[in-house]
């Protein structure tokens, strides 16, 4: 597996122990930086898989 994908699958454990879950929330009620998070979060996943 190459540097890059490890370094996102890291990353992507580090956001489940550490970062709040969004998934049961309505995205468009949520404040700018919760959106934030959530596409941080979002783009972490994609780069993980």
């Amino acid at each position: 597996m190459e540097f890059r994908k490890k370094a996102f699958r890291l990353l992507a454990a580090l956001n489940r122990a550490v970062l709040p879950k969004q998934w049961n929330r309505d995205l468009s009620r949520l404040s700018p930086a919760r959106k934030a998070l959530a596409a941080f979060r979002y783009w972490v996943t994609r780069n993980a898989l």
